[in-house]
């Protein structure tokens, strides 16, 4: 264990073998870091918190305070941060609320950059990278592997699902299906995230499948749930396509982020397959 003269740690905080905390950084009384942990000069780590093995965390982060809702009184609530997590400078994290899940988690190998909020009883998921200056509003949650650009926005509530990638400086107000691929200031799909899906290791036929799908739920006739329907019956075998179903499935009622109409002299009907053989 290695914690700098400077620094200011709890009595009561438990810490693992192989912990190291940085100058002037503060530890409070109900924060938990697990072996391996490093905590950088000037970092917070506040509230009932744990940190998972080997995360590092970088100067000025704040990581367990309370939660940036008017309804919070002080009640019991927590944050959870997985393993092998990068916080990089000034990263904050706030708890949950008692109204809310009670806690805010973060899964396993995420990286998030310079400046990342999250908030109030977000949960994300393992492998998620959030680029400089990503906001995540209260009650949003992600999948794994969720990758999303500089500055982007996701509003209270919205959930994005394994596999997606948002642009930067995308403001994002309704759910994105697994394999999304998110672009504009007001955010829209734009068909799925297949650059993200090869560097994954999914198959060809396994990205036609989802292409498929794609395309009969946002572009097919019918109701939405006309559309799912005939989803399931065609494509609903295939792990990626039940993916995106029970995604739909578990939240029926609340709207997905849909893509622009098609205008058929534009629109090239060529090109995801075109860079499924060629990479481009």
């Amino acid at each position: 264990m290695d914690i700098h003269p400077s620094a200011v740690v709890d009595p009561a905080a438990q810490l693992a073998d192989g912990v190291s905390i940085g100058p002037n950084a503060v530890i409070g009384v109900g924060v938990s870091l697990a072996d391996g942990v490093r905590v950088g000069a000037g970092a917070v780590i506040t509230g009932d918190t744990s940190i998972g093995a080997e995360t590092e965390i970088f100067p000025g982060a704040v990581i367990g305070g309370p939660p940036q809702d008017l309804s919070y009184k002080g009640e019991p609530v927590s944050v959870e941060v997985g393993a092998r997590c990068v916080l990089r400078e000034h990263v904050t994290i706030t708890a949950g609320t008692a109204r809310g899940r009670g806690k805010t988690v973060v899964g396993d190998d995420c990286y998030f950059m310079v400046g990342v909020h999250v908030g109030h009883d977000c949960i994300v998921g393992n492998g998620v990278v959030l680029s400089n200056n990503v906001l995540l509003a209260g009650h949003s949650t992600f999948g794994d592997y969720v990758l999303i650009g500089g500055a982007a926005a996701i509003v209270q509530r919205v959930r994005v699902g394994a596999y997606a990638f948002i642009s930067g400086l995308s403001g994002v107000t309704k759910d994105v299906i697994p394999f999304g691929y998110v672009i504009g200031h007001r955010g829209r799909i734009d068909s799925l995230n297949l650059v993200g899906l090869k560097r994954r290791g999914f198959k060809r036929d396994q990205i036609r499948k989802l292409l498929d799908a794609y395309e009969v739920l946002f572009h097919g006739e019918g109701t939405q749930a006309e559309r799912v329907a005939r989803v399931r019956a065609d494509h609903g075998a295939d792990d990626g396509v039940d993916a995106i179903l029970k995604f739909v499935d578990d939240a029926p009622a609340r709207p997905l982020l849909q893509p622009l109409p098609k205008t058929a002299p534009t629109d090239d009907p060529h090109a995801a397959t075109e860079f499924l053989e060629t990479g481009r």
